[in-house]
């Protein structure tokens, strides 16, 4: 088939080069503008950028779609038989949805109408869902709405982390939709009064607050690794928490109860076992208290 692809993160990555495998004939990559980062404030190609070069197909970088009339001439010409869209992160007008002479499909990282938006995978492990997966959905102008063509699940284990859902759900999807594209299943429509959303995260999600439950901590944790993290404040110094269990004792929310980094919360607590300084490698929890000793009743904020 004649595709044009839209893509921006690790997550799309694996689409991308499962349809060139597959042979379809990629005409154009759409992805994110490249960003200055780093101290050197080097210009930063997106992910699906990168892969898109390194298979030899064209790469665009418009700022926008909508209102786009040069871009939206550009698909237009290209005689599209489908768009292919995977966390691409800009809005496709409905001009553009409704070029391909199969419209535009997404590859969604959710069971849909379950945890539409943007943050999908982490809003299933907040919630404590047992399982999750991948939608592929024919798109229409409202966010995540349009009728399903394929879905497929996967189990959410008790130690799932954003970081090990991420890579088995791209995997996932790939594979989906290159059977969407040879099958076209009856789309089905979803059930809006289902519906559930997954806000945009941003770095002050990572803010841990102790009156929660120990329980929606540690899911916090799973759910915010690899970003953007969970913080708290050591002594006046921030410590990103990476691993931690739940504890049956209870204490002032915020506050050490022993000496093995046991934190009281809203109700139970957490062990913290694994952490990491600002700058520093990432410890077990055990060789950071041999150098940095956390004696009970010392508070994190």
């Amino acid at each position: 088939m004649r595709l044009a692809f839209m893509g921006t993160p690790v997550f799309a990555v694996p689409t991308l080069k499962a349809l060139y495998a597959a042979g379809h004939d990629i005409a154009a990559v759409y992805t994110q503008a490249p960003k200055r980062a780093g101290r050197g404030q080097h210009e930063m190609r997106s992910p699906v950028h990168r892969a898109a070069e390194n298979l030899g197909l064209p790469v665009r970088t418009p700022a926008k779609l909508r209102g786009n009339d040069d871009e939206e001439a550009f698909l237009s010409a290209l005689d599209l038989d489908a768009v292919i869209v995977t966390a691409y992160g800009l809005m496709l007008p409905e001009q553009i949805l409704n070029l391909p002479k199969h419209g535009c499909i997404n590859v969604h990282a959710s069971l849909l109408p379950r945890w539409r938006g943007a943050a999908p995978i982490q809003a299933a492990i907040l919630a404590g869902d047992v399982k999750t997966g991948v939608t592929i959905m024919q798109m229409d102008p409202d966010l995540d709405r349009g009728p399903i063509l394929l879905a497929e699940s996967v189990p959410l284990s008790a130690n799932a982390t954003a970081a090990s859902v991420h890579d088995t759900l791209a995997a996932l999807g790939a594979e989906l939709l290159l059977r969407v594209l040879v099958q076209f299943p009856k789309p089905t429509p979803q059930r809006d009064e289902e519906a559930t959303y997954a806000p945009k995260l941003s770095r002050a999600d990572a803010v841990i607050d102790w009156t929660a439950s120990a329980e929606v901590i540690e899911r916090r944790i799973r759910a915010f690794t690899p970003w953007p993290g969970t913080l708290a404040r050591l002594e006046g110094e921030p410590i990103k928490i990476l691993e931690g269990t739940v504890i049956d004792m209870i204490g002032e929310p915020g506050v050490a109860i022993d000496d093995h980094l046991t934190i009281a919360c809203g109700s139970r607590s957490l062990r913290v076992t694994k952490l990491q300084r600002a700058g520093r490698a990432a410890l077990e929890s055990d060789d950071f208290l041999r150098g940095h000793p956390v004696p009970s009743g010392t508070r994190l904020n």
